[in-house]
């Protein structure tokens, strides 16, 4: 299994994401600033899964 490096705050990046999909019909940045948005909330819940805070 390949491993890549995200950026910091990143858990799946959009690049990664977007492989998965054939065509987006509409805005395609719309998509984008909500994937982001919801992998941010990813991060911050695994940061405090991970240090249990």
């Amino acid at each position: 299994m390949e491993t890549k490096k995200n950026e910091p705050g990143v858990v799946i990046s959009w690049e990664e994401k977007m492989k998965e999909y054939v065509e987006i019909k509409g805005d395609a940045e719309l998509v984008k600033k909500w994937w982001e948005n919801i992998d941010t909330l990813a991060c911050v819940y695994l940061w405090f899964v991970v240090t249990g805070l």
